[in-house]
């Protein structure tokens, strides 16, 4: 069995699509589709991710791994922690969040047993259009996210300009 063709045996039968897996893994669906095929390797990152998201365990993690054929051992991390040497330290690794704002112009939705993938688009000097945000949700966090969209719109529209008191019963205003 090929790396490819375990992906996708994998993926499958955890009833996940394409989409899903490469919004969850931060790639393009086509590309999925390429290291399915065995038209592509993954960059051992992306591999390590789809590990993970599968909950790919032990001794699987470490097959999958060799058949990618990358250079160098093992990761630790797929390793069984019996097989870790002795003097193998826990590590924390911190990632920073950008939280800058992107904008968005348009909006595509796809939706799976699963839920709801939320991909932002804005259009490029190219004209064409480029993600900026992919979004994946249960149906009952979209539910929530859409009460709190028009709570924000209602509040917009109706909370304009300064708030005044009431003119006073006989002022010339």
């Amino acid at each position: 069995m090929t790396l490819g063709t375990h992906l996708k045996y994998v993926r499958e039968q955890q009833k996940q699509t394409l989409a899903e897996v490469s919004g969850a893994v931060e790639i393009d669906p086509d590309t999925l589709e390429r290291i399915e095929a065995g038209a592509e390797r993954p960059h051992e990152d992306i591999l390590l991710l789809l590990i993970s998201y599968f909950d790919i365990q032990d001794q699987e993690a470490v097959q999958l791994w060799e058949l990618a054929g990358y250079d160098g051992d093992v990761p630790d991390k797929l390793r069984s922690p019996e097989e870790l040497p002795l003097n193998s330290k826990n590590m924390v690794m911190l990632l920073a969040v950008d939280m800058r704002t992107m904008y968005s112009d348009g909006l595509d939705i796809e939706a799976t047993d699963a839920g709801l993938t939320l991909n932002f688009t804005q259009v490029s000097l190219k004209q064409v259009d480029s993600s900026v945000a992919r979004i994946g949700m249960s149906y009952e966090q979209t539910e929530k996210v859409i009460a709190q969209l028009q709570q924000a719109l209602l509040k917009h529209k109706y909370n304009r300009g300064p708030k005044r008191l009431p003119p006073t019963i006989g002022s010339d205003d």
